[in-house]
């Protein structure tokens, strides 16, 4: 039973080294090629005949030993070939990374994007630069936006300095032209990673108003927690933007996302929440700080979740300047 369970286990590792050595070889370094994918059938082709192998003891040994010399090979030049960048043919709205300068508790940000949107693929670009001071960072607000069930949503942290002025950062897959979105290729150095830090006119009506296929919907949450822990946060995003914007880093579909990039920057503050499953589903976030103590706890969350629901509100406001204040106006019990 033991040798049984070893095959077994030998098995299922060929099969999923192998699965992973044909993808990583197929999408390669941001692109593909007629002669990737004929190494990557060979790869495949390679880790079958392995397979098929252990069922012979005088090829075993030497076929695993053939294997683990060609696996480390593929993986070895994946960690050290392929290596992130920020010059590329990037989509026009992801095209220029924002900074941020300091001078003393007043932060500079550069490159806030306010696309004006006609549709979601037909836009004016615009970019503004402002100032923002340490000391009226009042609070963090927490957006979801769901368009494929419950369990699956994009999440965006705005930072609210008082008087209406509220800096939203979407952390996303930087995409390429004519580049779609693949959680698979997420998996596989495919993208860079990006925050965008927006106008909530653009990234927040982006999703309420002009997206269609699919809708979105758009949940958003005012957070609860010191004002110290929210500027420590701040900085913490303002690192990683700046560190960004000199030297591109990959996304990771599982591991630097847009939402366990928000908890590992969380990390900074001594008192942040534990990691749950509900970080990895993300759709289930707000839930989770709920039942945390980190949202408004005096009403039954259902009924907080049905007030959270900006999008009417947002197409009411549409291009407004006071667009942020309008989608919280009718947001009761979170404050």
């Amino acid at each position: 039973m033991l040798k049984s369970i070893k095959m077994s286990l030998l098995i299922l590792i060929i099969i999923g080294t192998t699965v992973w050595a044909v993808l990583a070889i197929y999408f390669g370094d941001s692109q593909n090629s007629i002669l990737q994918t004929a190494i990557a059938a060979l790869v495949g082709l390679f880790g079958l005949v392995t397979l098929i192998g252990l069922g012979f003891s005088h090829w075993r040994k030497r076929l695993l030993i053939s294997y683990a010399i060609v696996f480390v090979a593929i993986l070895s030049w994946w960690l050290f070939a392929i290596n992130p960048s920020n010059e590329r043919q990037w989509q026009p709205d992801l095209a220029r990374l924002p900074y941020a300068t300091f001078d003393g508790d007043l932060v500079t940000v550069h490159d806030i994007r306010n696309i004006d949107y006609r549709s979601e693929t037909d836009f004016t670009l615009g970019y503004y630069t402002k100032t923002y001071d340490l000391n009226k960072l009042d609070g963090i607000d927490l957006f979801a936006v769901y368009w494929m069930g419950p369990a699956i949503a994009h999440t965006i942290i705005s930072f609210n300095f008082g008087d209406n002025h509220y800096l939203a950062v979407s952390i996303e897959a930087r995409k390429e032209m004519n580049e779609g979105y693949s959680t698979i290729k997420g998996f596989f150095r495919q993208y860079e990673l990006t925050y965008i830090v927006a106008d909530e006119r653009d990234v927040i009506r982006l999703r309420t108003n002009y997206r269609k296929d699919p809708p979105e919907d758009v949940y958003l949450y005012q957070m609860q927690g010191p004002k110290e822990n929210a500027k420590r946060l701040f900085l913490e995003y303002i690192k990683h933007i700046n560190e960004l914007h000199d030297k591109p880093a990959f996304y990771n579909t599982l591991l630097d996302n847009c939402t366990t990039s928000i908890w590992f920057n969380t990390l900074v503050n001594s008192g942040h929440l534990p990691f749950s499953w509900k970080i990895l589903l993300s759709g289930y976030v707000p839930e989770y700080l709920y039942e945390s103590g980190r949202l408004d706890s005096h009403i039954p969350f259902e009924q907080l979740q049905r007030q959270a629901h900006i999008n009417s509100a947002a197409q009411a406001a549409d291009q407004s300047a006071d667009f942020s204040r309008l989608i919280r106006a009718g947001i009761k019990g979170q404050n």
